[in-house]
Protein backbone atom coordinates (compact mmCIF):
# COMPACT_ATOMS: atom_id res chain seq x y z
CA UNK A 1 0.00 0.00 0.00
CA UNK A 2 1.58 3.48 -1.00
CA UNK A 3 -0.42 7.00 -0.64
CA UNK A 4 0.81 10.13 -2.59
CA UNK A 5 -1.02 13.42 -2.94
CA UNK A 6 -1.68 14.11 -6.64
CA UNK A 7 -3.17 17.46 -5.85
CA UNK A 8 -3.65 20.12 -2.91
CA UNK A 9 -7.34 17.83 -1.91
CA UNK A 10 -6.69 14.55 -3.74
CA UNK A 11 -5.03 11.78 -2.59
CA UNK A 12 -4.20 8.37 -4.13
CA UNK A 13 -3.76 5.37 -2.46
CA UNK A 14 -2.48 2.19 -4.28
CA UNK A 15 -4.63 -0.57 -2.68
CA UNK A 16 -2.64 -3.56 -4.54
CA UNK A 17 -5.57 -5.07 -5.38
CA UNK A 18 -4.68 -8.61 -6.16
CA UNK A 19 -1.42 -8.14 -4.65
CA UNK A 20 0.13 -6.26 -7.58
CA UNK A 21 1.15 -2.58 -7.27
CA UNK A 22 0.24 0.41 -9.44
CA UNK A 23 -3.38 -1.69 -10.56
CA UNK A 24 -6.09 -0.10 -8.86
CA UNK A 25 -5.97 3.50 -7.12
CA UNK A 26 -8.41 4.68 -4.17
CA UNK A 27 -8.75 8.41 -4.80
CA UNK A 28 -9.26 10.43 -1.45
CA UNK A 29 -11.08 14.42 -2.00
CA UNK A 30 -10.78 16.24 1.32
CA UNK A 31 -12.32 19.09 2.33
CA UNK A 32 -14.39 19.60 5.51
CA UNK A 33 -15.34 16.28 5.21
CA UNK A 34 -13.93 13.29 2.48
CA UNK A 35 -15.58 11.64 -0.23
CA UNK A 36 -13.59 8.41 -1.44
CA UNK A 37 -13.81 7.03 -5.35
CA UNK A 38 -13.39 3.51 -5.58
CA UNK A 39 -12.37 0.59 -3.54
CA UNK A 40 -10.96 -1.91 -5.37
CA UNK A 41 -12.26 -5.45 -4.39
CA UNK A 42 -12.84 -6.90 -0.99
CA UNK A 43 -9.41 -8.71 -0.03
CA UNK A 44 -8.19 -5.00 -0.32
CA UNK A 45 -10.22 -3.21 1.73
CA UNK A 46 -7.21 -3.18 4.69
CA UNK A 47 -5.09 -2.16 2.65
CA UNK A 48 -7.67 0.76 1.54
CA UNK A 49 -8.27 1.34 5.53
CA UNK A 50 -4.73 1.76 6.29
CA UNK A 51 -4.21 4.59 3.52
CA UNK A 52 -6.90 5.67 5.24
CA UNK A 53 -5.69 5.82 8.49
CA UNK A 54 -2.71 7.49 7.36
CA UNK A 55 -4.08 10.56 6.09
CA UNK A 56 -5.82 11.05 8.83
CA UNK A 57 -9.23 10.05 7.98
CA UNK A 58 -11.45 9.51 10.80
CA UNK A 59 -14.67 7.11 10.87
CA UNK A 60 -17.10 10.26 10.87
CA UNK A 61 -15.41 12.11 8.23
CA UNK A 62 -16.54 9.86 5.08
CA UNK A 63 -19.52 11.58 3.78
CA UNK A 64 -19.59 9.31 0.22
CA UNK A 65 -18.15 6.44 -1.22
CA UNK A 66 -18.64 6.55 -4.71
CA UNK A 67 -17.71 4.00 -6.88
CA UNK A 68 -17.88 4.06 -11.00
CA UNK A 69 -19.50 0.75 -11.49
CA UNK A 70 -20.02 -2.82 -9.46
CA UNK A 71 -17.12 -4.66 -11.42
CA UNK A 72 -15.02 -6.53 -8.20
CA UNK A 73 -11.90 -4.52 -8.81
CA UNK A 74 -13.66 -1.03 -8.66
CA UNK A 75 -16.79 -1.52 -6.44
CA UNK A 76 -16.36 -5.00 -4.67
CA UNK A 77 -15.12 -3.89 -1.45
CA UNK A 78 -17.29 -1.00 -0.79
CA UNK A 79 -19.66 -3.23 1.52
CA UNK A 80 -16.28 -3.88 2.93
CA UNK A 81 -15.45 -0.75 3.79
CA UNK A 82 -18.87 1.09 4.58
CA UNK A 83 -18.70 -0.81 7.67
CA UNK A 84 -15.96 1.51 9.03
CA UNK A 85 -17.42 4.63 8.42
CA UNK A 86 -21.19 4.70 9.94
CA UNK A 87 -22.07 8.13 8.13
CA UNK A 88 -21.27 7.53 4.45
CA UNK A 89 -23.42 6.99 1.67
CA UNK A 90 -22.44 5.15 -1.44
CA UNK A 91 -23.13 6.68 -4.77
CA UNK A 92 -23.58 4.01 -7.63
CA UNK A 93 -25.32 4.11 -10.90
CA UNK A 94 -28.63 3.17 -10.54
CA UNK A 95 -28.70 -0.18 -12.54
CA UNK A 96 -25.99 -0.92 -10.15
CA UNK A 97 -27.56 -0.79 -6.75
CA UNK A 98 -29.57 -3.72 -6.61
CA UNK A 99 -26.32 -5.61 -6.59
CA UNK A 100 -24.57 -4.34 -4.15
CA UNK A 101 -27.80 -4.73 -1.94
CA UNK A 102 -27.75 -8.43 -2.68
CA UNK A 103 -24.19 -9.33 -4.28
CA UNK A 104 -24.87 -12.77 -4.97
CA UNK A 105 -25.97 -12.72 -8.66
CA UNK A 106 -22.81 -10.28 -9.13
CA UNK A 107 -20.37 -12.74 -7.77
CA UNK A 108 -21.74 -15.91 -9.17
CA UNK A 109 -21.10 -14.05 -12.46
CA UNK A 110 -17.84 -12.65 -11.69
CA UNK A 111 -16.72 -16.21 -11.05
CA UNK A 112 -17.70 -17.28 -14.37
CA UNK A 113 -16.26 -14.71 -16.04
CA UNK A 114 -12.80 -13.83 -14.33
CA UNK A 115 -12.50 -17.51 -12.53
CA UNK A 116 -9.38 -17.93 -10.10
CA UNK A 117 -8.93 -13.81 -10.55
CA UNK A 118 -12.42 -13.41 -8.41
CA UNK A 119 -11.10 -15.91 -5.65
CA UNK A 120 -8.02 -13.26 -5.29
CA UNK A 121 -10.81 -10.39 -5.05
CA UNK A 122 -12.87 -12.22 -2.95
CA UNK A 123 -16.56 -12.46 -2.16
CA UNK A 124 -18.47 -8.99 -1.91
CA UNK A 125 -20.48 -7.57 1.15
CA UNK A 126 -23.92 -6.70 0.64
CA UNK A 127 -25.09 -3.03 1.56
CA UNK A 128 -28.30 -2.00 3.09
CA UNK A 129 -30.18 -0.19 0.49
CA UNK A 130 -31.05 2.95 3.29
CA UNK A 131 -27.23 3.91 2.53
CA UNK A 132 -27.09 3.74 -1.32
CA UNK A 133 -27.74 6.81 -3.37
CA UNK A 134 -28.37 5.83 -7.06
CA UNK A 135 -26.46 8.94 -8.54
CA UNK A 136 -27.99 10.75 -11.85
CA UNK A 137 -26.09 12.26 -14.34
CA UNK A 138 -25.42 15.84 -13.20
CA UNK A 139 -25.80 15.66 -9.67
CA UNK A 140 -22.80 16.81 -7.66
CA UNK A 141 -21.27 15.73 -3.88
CA UNK A 142 -20.69 18.52 -2.16
CA UNK A 143 -17.85 17.55 0.60
CA UNK A 144 -17.07 21.30 1.79
CA UNK A 145 -14.43 24.00 1.11
CA UNK A 146 -16.47 24.52 -2.22
CA UNK A 147 -15.10 21.04 -3.24
CA UNK A 148 -17.71 19.23 -5.53
CA UNK A 149 -17.79 16.02 -7.88
CA UNK A 150 -20.38 16.15 -10.67
CA UNK A 151 -20.96 12.79 -11.71
CA UNK A 152 -21.39 11.95 -15.06
CA UNK A 153 -22.84 9.10 -16.59
CA UNK A 154 -20.33 7.24 -18.93
CA UNK A 155 -21.56 3.56 -20.68
CA UNK A 156 -20.10 1.60 -22.94
CA UNK A 157 -17.82 -0.47 -20.78
CA UNK A 158 -20.57 -1.47 -18.55
CA UNK A 159 -24.25 -0.31 -18.75
CA UNK A 160 -23.85 0.86 -15.16
CA UNK A 161 -20.93 2.94 -15.66
CA UNK A 162 -20.19 6.78 -13.54
CA UNK A 163 -16.93 8.92 -13.99
CA UNK A 164 -16.63 12.11 -11.90
CA UNK A 165 -15.67 15.42 -13.04
CA UNK A 166 -13.83 17.43 -10.19
CA UNK A 167 -14.01 21.03 -11.28
CA UNK A 168 -10.88 22.54 -9.24
CA UNK A 169 -8.36 20.50 -10.81
CA UNK A 170 -10.19 20.11 -13.99
CA UNK A 171 -9.77 16.34 -13.65
CA UNK A 172 -11.72 13.42 -14.32
CA UNK A 173 -11.87 9.93 -12.14
CA UNK A 174 -12.65 8.08 -15.25
CA UNK A 175 -13.12 4.21 -13.99
CA UNK A 176 -12.91 2.28 -17.21
CA UNK A 177 -14.59 4.80 -19.48
CA UNK A 178 -11.10 5.93 -20.65
CA UNK A 179 -9.34 2.80 -21.12
CA UNK A 180 -6.64 1.25 -18.45
CA UNK A 181 -3.51 3.43 -18.02
CA UNK A 182 -0.27 1.93 -18.00
CA UNK A 183 1.67 4.03 -16.79
CA UNK A 184 4.92 2.85 -16.51
CA UNK A 185 4.66 2.76 -20.24
CA UNK A 186 2.64 5.53 -21.10
CA UNK A 187 -0.20 3.71 -23.13
CA UNK A 188 -3.64 2.88 -22.67
CA UNK A 189 -4.78 -0.53 -23.29
CA UNK A 190 -8.77 -1.12 -24.05
CA UNK A 191 -11.01 -2.70 -21.32
CA UNK A 192 -14.06 -4.14 -23.31
CA UNK A 193 -15.25 -6.70 -22.09
CA UNK A 194 -19.13 -8.46 -22.42
CA UNK A 195 -21.56 -7.33 -23.04
CA UNK A 196 -19.29 -4.09 -24.74
CA UNK A 197 -21.01 -1.15 -26.65
CA UNK A 198 -18.60 0.39 -28.56
CA UNK A 199 -21.01 3.48 -30.12
CA UNK A 200 -21.69 3.98 -26.48
CA UNK A 201 -18.50 4.21 -25.41
CA UNK A 202 -17.48 6.66 -27.93
CA UNK A 203 -20.24 8.98 -27.25
CA UNK A 204 -19.30 9.01 -23.41
CA UNK A 205 -15.67 9.57 -24.39
CA UNK A 206 -17.02 12.65 -26.29
CA UNK A 207 -18.79 13.35 -23.20
CA UNK A 208 -15.68 13.66 -21.11
CA UNK A 209 -13.68 14.79 -23.72
CA UNK A 210 -16.68 17.90 -24.51
CA UNK A 211 -15.59 19.08 -20.94
CA UNK A 212 -11.79 19.46 -22.13
CA UNK A 213 -10.04 18.21 -18.62
CA UNK A 214 -6.48 18.74 -18.06
CA UNK A 215 -5.99 15.54 -16.59
CA UNK A 216 -7.54 12.03 -16.20
CA UNK A 217 -7.49 10.06 -12.72
CA UNK A 218 -7.63 6.34 -14.10
CA UNK A 219 -8.64 3.59 -11.32
CA UNK A 220 -5.99 1.61 -13.69
CA UNK A 221 -4.00 3.43 -13.32
CA UNK A 222 -3.19 6.80 -11.91
CA UNK A 223 -2.61 10.28 -12.61
CA UNK A 224 -2.48 11.38 -16.09
CA UNK A 225 -1.64 14.59 -18.01
CA UNK A 226 -2.64 15.33 -21.61
CA UNK A 227 -5.97 14.43 -21.06
CA UNK A 228 -7.91 15.21 -24.42
CA UNK A 229 -4.91 13.35 -26.38
CA UNK A 230 -5.52 10.36 -24.52
CA UNK A 231 -9.28 10.53 -24.77
CA UNK A 232 -8.58 11.14 -28.60
CA UNK A 233 -6.51 7.97 -28.82
CA UNK A 234 -8.42 5.67 -26.67
CA UNK A 235 -11.36 6.42 -29.53
CA UNK A 236 -9.28 5.43 -32.36
CA UNK A 237 -8.06 2.35 -30.18
CA UNK A 238 -11.09 0.82 -29.69
CA UNK A 239 -12.26 1.69 -33.92
CA UNK A 240 -8.60 0.10 -34.79
CA UNK A 241 -9.76 -3.54 -32.66
CA UNK A 242 -13.11 -2.74 -33.73
CA UNK A 243 -11.88 -3.28 -37.83
CA UNK A 244 -9.62 -5.79 -36.81
CA UNK A 245 -12.01 -7.72 -35.64
CA UNK A 246 -14.41 -7.42 -38.73
CA UNK A 247 -11.37 -8.69 -40.62
CA UNK A 248 -11.16 -11.68 -38.65
CA UNK A 249 -15.27 -12.43 -39.17
CA UNK A 250 -15.54 -11.73 -42.53
CA UNK A 251 -12.36 -14.46 -42.81
CA UNK A 252 -13.99 -16.68 -40.23
CA UNK A 253 -12.04 -16.19 -37.33
CA UNK A 254 -14.33 -14.74 -34.56
CA UNK A 255 -14.34 -18.42 -32.57
CA UNK A 256 -9.93 -18.02 -32.52
CA UNK A 257 -9.46 -15.68 -30.41
CA UNK A 258 -5.96 -16.63 -29.64
CA UNK A 259 -5.28 -15.11 -33.78
CA UNK A 260 -7.34 -12.18 -33.65
CA UNK A 261 -5.00 -11.24 -30.66
CA UNK A 262 -2.18 -11.63 -32.45
CA UNK A 263 -3.46 -9.41 -34.99
CA UNK A 264 -4.09 -6.72 -32.69
CA UNK A 265 -0.60 -6.75 -31.05
CA UNK A 266 0.43 -6.62 -34.54
CA UNK A 267 -1.61 -3.39 -35.21
CA UNK A 268 -1.88 -1.76 -32.60
CA UNK A 269 1.46 0.01 -31.60
CA UNK A 270 0.01 0.51 -27.37
CA UNK A 271 -0.46 -3.15 -26.81
CA UNK A 272 2.41 -4.10 -28.57
CA UNK A 273 4.55 -1.77 -26.54
CA UNK A 274 3.28 -3.62 -23.45
CA UNK A 275 2.78 -6.69 -24.70
CA UNK A 276 4.82 -8.49 -22.30
CA UNK A 277 4.16 -6.56 -18.96
CA UNK A 278 0.13 -7.45 -20.03
CA UNK A 279 1.15 -11.19 -20.09
CA UNK A 280 3.16 -11.12 -17.12
CA UNK A 281 0.84 -9.15 -15.14
CA UNK A 282 -1.86 -12.15 -13.30
CA UNK A 283 -5.17 -9.82 -14.02
CA UNK A 284 -4.30 -7.95 -17.45
CA UNK A 285 -3.20 -11.64 -19.23
CA UNK A 286 -6.82 -13.02 -18.73
CA UNK A 287 -8.77 -9.32 -19.40
CA UNK A 288 -6.54 -7.29 -21.97
CA UNK A 289 -6.17 -9.98 -24.03
CA UNK A 290 -8.89 -12.37 -23.96
CA UNK A 291 -11.99 -11.05 -22.23
CA UNK A 292 -11.67 -7.59 -24.05
CA UNK A 293 -10.96 -8.71 -27.43
CA UNK A 294 -13.98 -11.07 -26.69
CA UNK A 295 -16.11 -8.00 -26.33
CA UNK A 296 -15.20 -6.35 -29.28
CA UNK A 297 -15.57 -9.47 -31.26
CA UNK A 298 -19.34 -9.73 -29.79
CA UNK A 299 -20.02 -6.29 -30.36
CA UNK A 300 -18.83 -6.39 -34.04
CA UNK A 301 -20.83 -9.92 -34.40
CA UNK A 302 -24.16 -8.08 -33.21
CA UNK A 303 -23.73 -3.97 -34.39
CA UNK A 304 -20.81 -4.25 -36.99
CA UNK A 305 -17.73 -1.89 -37.13
CA UNK A 306 -17.92 1.51 -36.79
CA UNK A 307 -18.06 3.66 -40.02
Amino acid sequence: MSIAKIDEHIFMIDVEAAGVRNFVASYVIKGEKVAIIETGPTSSVPNLVRGLTKLGVKSEDVLYIAVSHIHLDHGGGVGTLIKHFPKAKVIVHQRGAPHLANPETLWQQSKIALGKIAEIYEKPEPIPMERIVTAQDGMTINVGKDIVLRVMETLGHASHHLSYYEPSSNGIFTGDAAGIYISEMGVTVPTTPPPFRLEIALSSLDKLASLKPSVLYYTHFGKALNAMEKLGLYAKQLKLWADIAKKALDEGLDENLEAVSRRIVQSDDAIKKAEEYIKSHIVLRETVLKESVRGIIEFVKSFGAPA
